[in-house]
């Protein structure tokens, strides 16, 4: 079966914070965009980025997701990232998929627009504070919250160096999930182990539907084999779960097609995350707005409302049907990978 890869991502237009043009990033990206004829613009924040509209929100949607602004991280106080980690670390923020469900379709509602932040330097010192705060214990960094930093990684760098300063760091981890297969640059570089490298995989029906402009998943389990063989740590995120005509059988199905990897049964360090399909209200009207044709099923009369930690409503399933889905995936997990630790089922 022929795989179409997705190319590596160049927008249509920049936009430059003035302050990111005295970082030594911020000058490269400059200089790149020039050569590569992109339209350069300048902008007081990156946080207020005009001259994105369209006709229609979908088609001002479009044109965001195919702008990258490159700014400047100016509050570095990172943002608790549970379960995952103690920490996001804020190397990028925003996405040039166009995965339906995803939840920043409203946590960057108004913002989704692709962001870069050109002084990497003071972000990992940063970390290196809360790493010596909390030592002897653990401090563990999500890269990717509001992002997939591998699909920048080919401007920025920023994931090699901060995987290369995790390198040295006796009690920090660092720790990102892509969608995507550009793995090449991360794969001769020091990493002490200290850096887990996981990938999202799902049913074959999400991944159809719900995931454009993302690496076929095949491209995504090669690139999964890739970073076993050079010796990180690795992990699948299999989110959302989601529960359509065959679930159970594409489930394990997917479990069965990762374990043909010998390079991924046989590695020591493997984890999965599982984190069942939600939405609120305030997604459902964006994600509607933005993929009208969406086969997304969003019926609140069908979930079970559970309350976040400021007390808003997200649906999730039943719990009749969550523990079904946690029983099909859990027992798939134990038997194709044995070794594996599931992390968490949320």
């Amino acid at each position: 079966m022929n795989v179409i890869a997705p190319t590596l991502f160049m927008p249509e237009q920049v936009y430059f914070e003035p302050d990111a043009l005295e970082y030594p990033l911020g000058k490269t990206l400059y200089r790149r965009m020039l050569d590569a004829r992109v339209p350069i613009r300048m902008t007081t924040s990156h946080n207020q980025v005009r001259g994105l509209s369209g006709k229609t929100d979908a088609q001002t949607y479009r044109i965001a997701k195919k702008t990258l602004v490159v700014g400047v991280k100016r509050s570095l106080k990172f943002e608790p990232s549970k379960p995952s980690a103690e920490y996001a670390l804020p190397l990028a923020t925003g996405c040039m998929a166009h995965c339906h469900y995803c939840y920043l379709n409203t946590n960057l509602s108004t913002k989704p627009y692709v962001r870069v932040y050109v002084n990497v330097e003071e972000i990992l010192a940063q970390a290196k504070r809360y790493i010596e705060e909390r030592a002897p214990e653990v401090t563990r960094f999500e890269a990717a919250c509001t992002s997939d930093p591998l699909a920048v990684e080919h401007l920025t760098g920023s994931l090699q160096q901060a995987i290369r300063f995790m390198a040295d760091q006796l009690y920090g981890r660092l720790r990102f999930v892509t969608k995507f297969h550009f793995v090449e640059p991360l794969l001769s570089i020091p990493h002490g182990g200290h850096t887990r490298i996981r990938f999202s995989v799902n049913a074959d029906f999400v991944v159809k539907y719900f995931e454009p402009s993302t690496s076929p998943l095949d491209l995504r389990i090669e690139a999964a084999e890739k970073v076993a063989r050079a010796g990180y740590p690795i992990g699948f995120i299999v989110a959302p779960l989601y529960r359509f005509e065959g679930w159970q059988q594409q489930y394990v199905q997917l479990l069965e097609r990762l374990a043909r990897r010998p390079s991924l049964t046989n590695h020591d360090d493997v984890t999965f995350e599982l984190i069942q399909h939600r939405f609120t209200a305030v997604a459902k009207s964006v994600i509607l707005q933005r993929y009208p044709k969406t086969k997304l099923v969003m019926d609140e009369e069908k979930r079970k409302i559970k309350r976040g930690k400021y007390g808003r409503a997200k649906y999730v399933y039943r719990d009749e049907e969550a523990a079904e889905l946690q029983h099909v995936l859990e027992a798939a997990i134990a038997r194709c990978f044995p070794q594996a630790r599931i992390e968490y089922f949320t």
